[in-house]
């Protein structure tokens, strides 16, 4: 196994959620809408890699600062 496998973090949907503050259902929303963060099924469940998360959130974020008006 490499060391780049090996340093994958997985969470579960309820990880994921629990890491977004958020409830369960709405991050099964966004999932289902294409809008939240890249997961991917993996068996029966669901999974997010905890880089792919910070990532959305970063790109949540400069989004935000982009569209706010200068002072």
């Amino acid at each position: 196994m490499t060391d780049d496998l090996r340093d994958v973090s997985l969470l579960t949907l309820a990880e994921a959620a629990s890491v977004l503050r958020t409830p369960v259902a709405t991050l099964r929303y966004w999932r289902h809408r294409g809008i939240g963060p890249a997961g991917f099924r993996l068996g029966r469940r669901v999974h997010y890699r905890r880089q792919d998360l910070d990532r959305w959130i970063e790109e949540q974020r400069t989004a935000q600062a982009v569209d706010r008006p200068l002072r």
